[in-house]
């Protein structure tokens, strides 16, 4: 006997991990490998952060059970980032909920909110964990189509009609992991159109919300008039205040979706341990200027490596947000032959977009997670390269 379920049978292999085994085994070797693959932030946490965590750790009461739906000044600490930063209106008590980080709380949110036989619409390209979710959950998950030629916004008229008929869910991210992209006021508008029409949830993922450049600010969905009726939208700290490994956000938006994902986690889970959302609310309530700082260093990077691409002749949109750059592999290679080429004869690992869906065949991720002086190492690397010299 196995013991293994037939879901964790059928899951398709993590890219990532794979990735990293072959890292490991480079670096038994004595290869420094620089890894430009996972969107891992390099950054510190802020100070002013730790010091609450610190704080808060050292209070007996805050190492017992949090209420399941997260601690009040969580909550209220997340209602006060969407007033101020959004203008939007939030009830603490019935339509913000803390999560374990989003990637918990959406695999959740799809027990909570789907039944078997619907479908879950899904962007391609698109983070993968969104297709690993809904199979999890044993649903079904069918392509909700992004292409260059349209910004990455979704193509709606693509979807089979009989696909929307069946459909529950459907998931946008924005700014996009892997491609960059930006969304405006309009693309939610249409969004919620799109999801008003059709009788189903929009799941808004924004988990990039505040790295954003060249005067670049990203709307919420929450800020389209019907969004509580028809949407929620998760947020993390990972990112914005890198504090990936300390698994903390939030949900916000519709309160029976809610009410629906709480009951969920209350079966599963405690919730977060209280000092981590009690430094988290302190972030949330700061004045961002950590953030702003983390943006710049950031947009130092994507410069640098944005001009290196340029000049080897790599096609890649400049872009307004996020920690990631999304281009084009070279004429001859595939999305993984190129990647290949990179970590075998460079050292260098790099995300190829089929990783991503379908429609990221052709591409190539580059997480900016490195110190601008290592990126002009991996710069100098590839330019060692004959790029002509295919692998086949």
């Amino acid at each position: 006997m196995s013991f293994v379920s037939d879901k964790v049978s059928n899951l398709p292999p993590y890219l990532f991990s794979e990735l990293n085994q072959k890292k490991t085994a480079l670096q038994a070797k004595g290869v420094d490998v620089i890894d430009l693959g996972i969107g891992a932030p390099d950054l510190p946490t802020p100070d002013f952060v730790i010091n609450r965590l610190i704080k808060e750790s050292q209070v007996a009461a805050n190492h017992g059970y949090s209420v399941y739906n997260g601690s009040k000044e969580f909550r209220e600490a997340v209602a006060h980032f969407y007033k101020t930063h959004y203008k939007v209106e939030l009830d603490p008590e019935t339509e913000v909920l803390a999560v374990i980080g989003s990637k918990e709380g959406i695999a959740n949110l799809m027990q909570a909110t789907v039944n078997p036989g619907e479908i879950v619409l899904v962007p391609d390209p698109g983070y993968p964990v969104y297709r690993t979710a809904v199979h999890l959950a044993g649903l079904e998950s069918e392509t909700l189509p992004l292409d260059e030629a349209n910004g990455y916004k979704p193509l709606y008229s693509h979807i089979d009609p009989n696909v929307i008929n069946r459909s529950a869910l459907m998931l946008l991210n924005y700014p996009n992991n892997p491609t960059a992209a930006i969304a405006d006021y309009n693309t939610f508008l249409k969004a919620i159109a799109f999801a008003r029409k059709n009788q189903l949830l929009l799941v808004h993922d924004a988990a990039y919300d505040l790295l954003t450049f060249n005067g670049y600010k990203s709307p919420s969905v929450m800020q389209v008039p019907e969004a509580k009726e028809w949407a929620v939208e998760f947020g993390s700290l990972s990112k914005n205040f890198n504090m990936a490994g300390w698994r903390i956000g939030y949900a916000v938006g519709n309160k029976n979706v809610i009410k629906a994902l709480s009951t969920i986690k209350s079966n599963i889970d405690t919730s977060q341990f209280l000092p981590i959302q009690k430094a988290a609310a302190t972030a949330l309530k700061s004045d961002f200027s950590a953030v702003d700082n983390h943006k710049k260093i950031y947009e130092k990077r994507m410069e640098t490596m944005y001009a290196a691409l340029h000049r080897l002749g790599i096609q890649a949109d400049k872009p307004n947000g996020t920690i990631f750059l999304w281009a084009k592999v070279p004429q001859g290679y595939t999305s993984m032959s190129f990647a290949e080429k990179l970590l075998d004869e460079a050292g260098v690992i790099v995300t190829p977009g089929n990783a991503f869906g379908s429609k990221g065949e052709g591409y190539f991720r580059v997480a900016l997670t490195v110190t601008v002086e290592r990126l002009k190492e991996v710069i100098s690397r590839i330019e060692q390269l004959n790029l002509n010299e295919v692998i086949h």
